[in-house]
């Protein structure tokens, strides 16, 4: 079984894109390989080369649904309360239709639309994912540090030695050099935990098709 992390930019800017892809061995996922810059004919084909071979399951960090008349879609607004309580800033959950996340929005459904429509000769699975929110809820008394993270190299390679307490094997020591690889390996994080019984999501707002047809963890 394959787990992918996509930190999904917009659809001009596919530099700060990133794929991440693990593979499961035994109780840990073991880095593979990941794609960067990724367009969207790159991520396409990668996910249908690999679901020739096992199972997909994918979290991507974008919107990929917006509220009916604009504004907050109901799972923004109880992510928001739900990271406010643990101490976390919301100022990173915004509206889908806000004039800097339309673009992101517009790439995000087109891209699930097209992954799960797709005929693969194994199943795909696809989740929104928080990856800010998947790092802050498991990480207790050293919340502090992740509030920070996407401005300091430190922090985020003090995140690399994290996932791999959390069974993510294997990441590049290179990957914290920025925050987008650490982003996409806490979406692979958070949908190993949503699709996973042995674990659960510490916060799910479930699908409201068809205006809302896929699951939001953390």
């Amino acid at each position: 079984m394959y787990f992918i992390g996509i930190d999904l930019s917009g659809p001009s800017n596919t530099k700060d894109t990133v794929l991440v892809c693990f593979e499961r061995k035994g109780e840990a996922l073991d880095y593979h390989t990941h794609i960067q810059p990724a367009g969207d004919e790159e991520i396409l084909a990668f996910i249908e080369e690999k679901s020739e071979h096992a199972e997909v399951v994918i979290g991507m960090d974008a919107p990929l649904s917006y509220e009916d008349g604009g504004g907050e879609r109901k799972q923004d607004k109880e992510l928001k309360r739900f990271i406010i309580s643990l101490g976390m800033k919301p100022g990173s959950i915004m509206a889908p239709t806000m004039t800097k996340m339309v673009y992101l929005t517009l790439r995000g459904i087109r891209l699930s639309r097209e992954i799960t429509t797709a005929e693969t000769a194994y199943p795909v699975h696809l989740v929104e994912v928080h990856p800010g929110a998947v790092i802050g809820s498991r990480m207790g008394t050293s919340l502090s540090e992740v509030l920070e993270y996407k401005k300091d190299l430190q922090i985020r390679s003090k995140l690399l030695r994290w996932f791999q307490s959390q069974q993510l094997i294997g990441i590049p020591e290179s990957f914290a050099q920025e925050s987008h690889t650490v982003d996409a390996c806490a979406a692979a994080l958070g949908a190993w935990h949503w699709i996973d019984p042995a674990y659960h999501s510490p916060w799910l707002y479930p699908a409201e098709p068809p205006l809302h047809p896929y699951d939001y963890c953390i």
